[in-house]
């Protein structure tokens, strides 16, 4: 085989990103999938019923579509919107409802607590004055120099030590000191547990900040035909080989440096300037690395590493819209459902104490309400998905329980909802992880979302960088910072360094030493 520039390791989102990064700057690229196909979990298929197209994993883009780096790839996608972002649905039927409409969302908040549609109002207006240097802090290599630099001009020292607090609270705290009544303080927190983060967890405000924020600014939106397509246009941009059913199995490394990788079929595939892998950073470190090549004090804290939790989701085919009594549910993209704020807690308890939670909070999506193609008119091609304790296996019975519990959750808000489902398709977390390898035991995020494994300390103690202690290798995934979500952030971040590593003959001798300080 021909050499190349660069070698990317997985054709998810992230590593299709760096792909094309770096074959814009003139690099020859060559991507190997492990699997049969690209997207890792930004796909789409038919698994329930003919004519009902599902999103097998990630369905809704808020950070996609603001993401400043998808943005300067200038994908070819159409983009499509329900007509509201997401409701919350309460236990006793009430709706918190978030639209892009800013004075419908204050409605509906106002029906909770007089004041708190204003207060939403005000919530608002202090995330558009820093949006747009928000999403660059979050998604510029670390550490984020000029856009936290902008940042601070923009709110003084005063601002910047109360965003800073803003930044650390759980989504309990920052809901109660933001509003009065529990809806919008539960639209809030429902998008914090979009993570593997409890309401109570310090950090877990900025999530739901975030998501809810962006959903009211941006919307939550879905590709027109599927999330496959924000696959295939990145594939369709790239001017690369991808090579498919080519599990890499060791990346080959000659005098601290990485020089190419090997797949399973003995073949070795090598790269001129830079290995980039859009893996789960164990795999790639101790599986395809091996402790060998790393510092001890490195492997060391990959015992620490700490995944999100397993998943399991199920996609429906319905003949009908989903009758749910409260109307406002209806027009919603997405659902958050079984739970006020003492039960998200008593939900999440269960799961750090490893049990089954007998009462699921779902996150669910109507995906024809968003996107008239996905099913034929006047239905709903419909997901739903909750966490499980991470576990290495699960048996069948275990998973048929929860699939009806998840049922008897959306049939308590949807009465006769049961009776119109079609078909059904179950991703158990093994099945997530056969579909996806990334997925390793149905964890969505590459790594908990957790403040201790965050930034520099993402995916364990160190740079918060793309660099690795192997010259020339690069994690490109979500287990890198700025972590989960479909962004292309990770990517773009392992692409710049490995761009910089070869443009700056000082940047390998920096790096190196900086490696040596910290894993000696």
């Amino acid at each position: 085989m021909d050499d190349v520039d660069a070698i990317v390791v997985g054709a998810g989102h992230n590593g299709l990103v760096a792909a094309n990064l770096l074959a814009d700057a003139g690099w020859t690229v060559r991507v190997l999938e492990a699997t049969p196909q690209p997207g890792g979990a930004v796909r789409s298929g038919h698994v329930t019923a003919p004519g009902y197209l599902s999103d097998l994993f990630s369905a809704f883009y808020p950070l996609g579509y603001a993401s400043p780096v998808l943005n300067r790839l200038d994908l070819d996608i159409a983009w499509t919107h329900a007509p509201d972002v997401y409701t919350h649905l309460l236990p006793d039927g009430r709706a918190a409802t978030v639209s892009r409409d800013v004075d419908r969302t204050a409605e509906s908040m106002e029906q909770f607590a007089p004041g708190d549609g204003d207060r939403w109002r005000h919530a608002y207006a202090d995330w558009r004055a820093v949006s747009g240097s928000m999403l660059d802090t979050l998604f510029t290599p670390f550490p984020p120099v000029r856009p936290s630099v902008g940042l601070l001009r923009r709110l003084k020292a005063g601002g910047a030590l109360r965003l800073a607090r803003r930044m650390v609270l759980s989504v309990r705290e920052l809901g109660s000191e933001l509003f009065d009544g529990e809806g919008a303080a539960l639209a809030l927190a429902g998008c914090t547990l979009h993570t593997d983060l409890s309401p109570d967890e310090a950090g877990g405000g900025v999530y739901g900040w975030l998501l809810a924020m962006l959903g009211q600014e941006v919307g939550w939106p879905a590709p027109v035909g599927g999330a496959g397509q924000l696959t295939s246009a990145l594939v369709r941009r790239f001017p690369g080989e991808i090579v498919y059913d080519a599990p890499v199995t060791r990346v080959l490394v000659a005098r601290g440096r990485a020089m190419g990788v090997r797949t399973a079929d003995g073949r070795d595939w090598r790269a001129r300037r830079a290995v980039i892998a859009d893996v789960p950073a164990p795999a790639l470190y101790l599986d395809l690395v091996g402790e060998r090549w790393l510092p001890p004090r490195l492997t060391e804290d990959l015992t620490h590493f700490r995944w999100d939790g397993a998943t399991i989701k199920i996609d429906w085919a319905v003949r009908s819209k989903v009758p749910w009594k409260n109307p406002a549910a209806a027009g919603a993209g997405t659902v958050h459902l079984g739970a006020d704020m003492n039960g998200l807690t008593r939900y999440a308890a269960h799961l750090a104490a490893g049990e089954i939670p007998p009462d699921p909070f779902l996150l669910l999506g109507q995906m024809t309400t968003t996107d008239a193609t996905r099913s034929p008119d006047g239905t709903e091609s419909m997901w739903a998905y909750t966490h499980l304790p991470h576990r290495p296996s699960w048996h069948a019975d275990e998973i048929a329980a929860h699939v009806e519990r998840m049922e008897a959750v959306i049939e308590e808000q949807a009465p006769g909802f049961r009776s119109e489902i079609v078909a059904r398709n179950v991703f158990a977390p093994a099945d997530m992880e056969r579909e996806n390898p990334s997925l390793v035991g149905g964890a969505l995020g590459g790594g908990t979302a957790a403040a201790f494994q965050q930034l520099f300390l993402r995916p364990v103690p160190g740079l918060g960088r793309a660099d690795t202690p192997v010259d020339r290798l690069f994690l490109g995934s979500s287990s890198a910072h700025p972590g989960g979500g479909v962004h292309g952030a990770p990517g773009a971040n392992a692409a710049r360094a490995a761009l910089a590593r070869h443009g700056n003959p000082l940047y390998p001798a920096v790096i190196g030493a900086a490696h040596r300080v910290i894993y000696r």
